[in-house]
């Protein structure tokens, strides 16, 4: 008898999967859990399940075998109840796949190193201080009462291809945290749905809110991007990013009536967002990059902020910390009630050292409204067409031409040939790098969003088909967790087609006939069942890892299995029933 322990089929981009243990309880969800080893994989059957106690992880995976814990099928079991997962240090290397929440939020008490003292905050699923390397991936959070959906602490975790929808009260679909007065870092949050947040009647209903003031002067270095917002209107803030040095971009904000804003915080990139029907964006603090952005029928689209404080100067973390020395560079404005503004306040110390350069502003209102005070403001090189005039832009910062704009299939509004903003920028501006399609951009540059390319496009207005539990993973991007349903599938002989594996799911073991008779020529295979998935694997790789038991006749030599890899190219996925049925040569 030959006995070997399988770890890991990696279909490269799309798949991967795991011996798994199947549980029909969330007592025996629990005891999985707590008996996991990297590698394993726990299922949860298909089923509504009540929580009253937390389900709680604090184990360790590693980044070549982690820890999976999903549905049976993607939103197949659902966590109903008072309670649901919680990660706790030192969790690390934890994928949550497939799950619907629907359970009320549970209470935690966090204490916060910020300038507004502790936090009593309501979440649902959390991850605490002291994870890392986390995934949340293809879950449906529609969770009742006060409180954050997903509230997330610790470092490197991913957030992707989940549903966050229906919330009437206060809370956020996801809030972010950190230790002391660090937020926490590289996070990559993407291709989420965020949908229908109803409005309520006090602050704290962001749809996602990155951060305290505590935080705002720490450096996250995450990511933001490829995400739809629609209909969310919790509070006046949609995103609202309290911390310093993020990227968002490629995300589509469309019918919000909440604005996303910059609120606390320095050195943060926003480009290649698609704004349509919404209040755009409205900016706090220093040295951000806001460039590539498409915004259309919004009320502003641009809001530079009118500061009330300094941090700089000593002023509280909490303050509205004036603008200085943003680039507002190579965005495209198209039929906005408003478009460049500042408002407003009194006593306000206005914005400082702010570049607008390069724009493309099209149809709507005034080009620009300043209040101020509006000091070493920059205006350069941009366009202005069948606005209501320029108005607080001065004549020496825009030409006035027919930018020659049309909207394509997806629904943005692209350079046409002939276009007087095609090479036509001057100056020079490095941290302008991409357009709105997500293509590199190359001196002379465009003007306005839009680089005239032949690259490759990777970014556009984002539907819900794109996004969400639903959404289909891009080529090469992307993990779905598969078990084998069949193990030492017999190839030919007296037991071809059968299945003569253990019943223990963490080990799977060949029986060959000793009878030569018999014809088996030792060749067996493994089954996966990849009934319902669609799309095409570049590659699949798998991994054999552990003992090898050889039961051999006399003069027989023993064989020994460290690892074994076998690959299978451009394996062609389909709807419907199907199998990857893997030849293992042992």
């Amino acid at each position: 008898m030959k006995s070997f322990t399988l770890l890991a089929l990696f279909l490269t981009g799309t798949m991967a999967a795991f011996a798994q243990t199947t549980v029909t309880s969330l007592s025996a969800l629990q005891t999985a859990i707590n008996n996991a080893t990297p590698g394993a994989v726990i299922v949860l059957a298909n089923g509504t399940y009540t929580a009253s106690t937390d389900i709680t992880v604090s184990k360790q995976g590693t980044a070549s075998q982690p820890i999976t814990i999903k549905a049976q099928t993607i939103g197949g079991a659902e966590i109903a109840g008072t309670a649901g997962f919680n990660l706790v240090s030192p969790a690390a290397y934890i994928i949550i796949q497939g799950f619907k929440f629907t359970h009320s939020a549970s209470q935690v008490s966090e204490q916060r190193s910020n300038s507004v003292g502790p936090e009593r905050r309501l979440s649902a699923e959390r991850m605490a201080a002291g994870t890392s390397f986390c995934r949340w991936t293809r879950n449906l959070f529609q969770t009742p009462g006060d409180g954050e959906d997903l509230l997330l602490n610790g470092s490197d975790h991913e957030v992707d291809y989940n549903t966050f929808q229906h919330k009437n009260a206060m809370g956020r679909f996801i809030a972010v945290r950190g230790t002391g007065s660090q937020i926490a870092q590289r996070l990559h949050i993407h291709h989420n749905y965020f949908f229908d947040q109803q409005p309520q009647t006090a602050n704290g209903a962001e749809t996602l809110q990155f951060g305290l003031s505590g935080y705002s002067l720490s450096n996250s270095n995450s990511i933001v991007e490829y995400n739809l917002f629609e209909q969310c209107a919790g509070e006046n803030e949609l995103i609202s990013v309290k911390a310093s040095q993020l990227t968002i971009r490629y995300n589509t904000i469309r019918d919000c009536p909440a604005q996303f804003t910059l609120r606390h915080g320095n050195r943060s990139t926003v480009y290649g967002n698609y704004f349509i029907n919404t209040p755009g964006i409205r900016i706090f603090g220093d040295d951000h990059n806001i460039f590539s952005n498409h915004f259309e029928n919004c009320n502003p689209a641009i809001n530079v902020g009118n500061g009330d404080g300094e941090v700089a100067d000593g002023a509280p973390l909490t303050s509205h910390d004036r603008p200085d020395r943003a680039l507002i560079a190579f965005n495209t404005l198209v039929n906005n009630t408003s478009n460049i503004t500042q408002s407003g306040r009194t006593n306000g110390l206005g914005a400082t050292d702010i570049t607008i350069a390069g724009n493309i502003i099209q149809g709507g209102g005034p080009a620009a409204s300043i209040a101020g005070p509006y000091t070493g403001g920059v205006w350069s090189g941009n366009i202005i067409f069948n606005t209501n005039g320029p108005g607080s832009m001065p004549a020496s910062g825009f030409s006035t031409a027919d930018p020659l704009l049309a909207r394509d299939a997806t629904g943005t509004f692209h350079l046409r040939p002939g276009s007087p903003a095609i090479n036509s920028a001057t100056g020079s501006y490095p941290a302008v790098t991409s357009d709105m399609d997500g293509q590199p951009r190359t001196a002379p540059l465009d003007k306005g969003a839009d680089e005239v390319s032949t690259t490759p496009v990777i970014a556009h207005i984002l539907s819900p088909s794109d996004v969400g539990v639903s959404g289909a993973a891009a080529t090469g991007t992307g993990q779905t967790t598969l078990g084998p349903t069949q193990d030492a599938y017999v190839r030919n002989g007296a037991d071809a087609g059968n299945t003569l594996g253990a019943s223990d799911p963490g080990e799977l073991i060949t029986k060959l006939n000793s009878n030569p008779a018999a014809g088996n020529d030792r060749h067996t295979f493994l089954r996966f069942d990849i009934g319902g998935l669609n799309g095409t694997v570049s590659s699949a790789t798998l991994r054999l890892f552990g003992k090898l038991a050889y039961r051999r006749p006399p003069g027989r030599r023993p064989q020994y299995l460290s690892q074994s890899i076998q690959r299978q190219q451009h394996h062609r996925l389909s709807p419907g029933p199907g199998s990857i049925r893997k030849l293992i040569g042992i």
